[in-house]
Formats: C-alpha cells, structure tokens, sequence
C-alpha cells in the first residue's frame, strides 16, 4: 500500500500526481499487464535479443 503524507498547505491535485508517479513507479500495473497472458520463456528471450539488436544498431547509427 502507497502511502504518501500531505504536506503542509498542499493542495489535492499536487498529492494525486504523487501519488500517480510513485504507483506507476511500482510497475504493479505492467505486471498485472504481462500475467494476462503466458508467454513461453523462449518467446520472451527472442523478445529481448531483439530489442537488444536493435538498440545496439541506434547505438551505433548515433555515431
């Protein structure tokens, strides 16, 4: 459970958004996203060498 104490004079609005950074933070909601469904571990590592592939080739495109 989130807590986040009010400061002094603090309006509602400011609290709420503090609220929203440190939840999405938490990454509870990507979880909750991701165990929708199964994905077999040897999707998710293809997945990552991709990603990885990819980056890499920005990397090097910057330079």
């Amino acid at each position: 459970m989130l807590i986040i104490p009010l400061k002094e004079g603090e309006n509602i609005e400011r609290a709420l958004k503090r609220y929203k950074k440190k939840f999405e933070r938490t990454g509870v909601l990507r979880e909750l996203r991701d165990r929708q469904q199964f994905t077999k571990p040897s999707v998710v590592e293809r997945q990552m060498k991709l990603k990885a592939a990819y980056r890499q080739k920005m990397q090097q495109e910057e330079m």
